[in-house]
């Protein structure tokens, strides 16, 4: 669409996009599978995406449910871990969705971060959580 003017002093030229920018990335709306539980503070894996669920829901038979993951690439606190791992600084992390825990165990697991801050004594770690791949 041309949108000169008289006495524009050179001639402009709009292009009307039909894309626009929809959110920044820190967080992504998933469906919570039938029969499952999630509980608003965890991590979980849903639709494909590894986030901090953000509200709690339970689905039954047949019913899934819309809920908030927030997926921003930050430095995170947790104790859903497996307590008998090291968790030392540097140490890759990884999410393994049947026991719903982060682990140092590569094997059949995803890759969400890197430690941070390495284990305490109350079986807390920081980490950094990585892109969404």
């Amino acid at each position: 669409m041309d949108t000169r003017y008289q006495g524009s002093p050179v001639p402009v030229t709009v292009h009307e996009l039909s894309r626009s920018k929809v959110s920044d990335g820190k967080s992504v709306t998933v469906k919570v599978p039938e029969n499952t539980t999630v509980t608003a503070g965890e991590w979980a894996l849903l639709d494909g995406f590894f986030g901090l669920v953000m509200q709690s829901a339970t689905t039954a038979a047949g019913e899934t449910k819309d809920i908030v993951l927030t997926i921003e690439q930050a430095e995170y606190e947790t104790d859903q871990i497996s307590t008998s791992q090291a968790f030392a600084k540097g140490t890759p992390l990884y999410w393994n969705a049947t026991t719903k825990k982060f682990t140092e165990t590569e094997t059949d697991n995803r890759l969400v971060g890197r430690v941070t801050n390495g284990k305490d004594a109350n079986n807390v770690i920081w980490f950094l959580l990585g892109p969404q791949a």
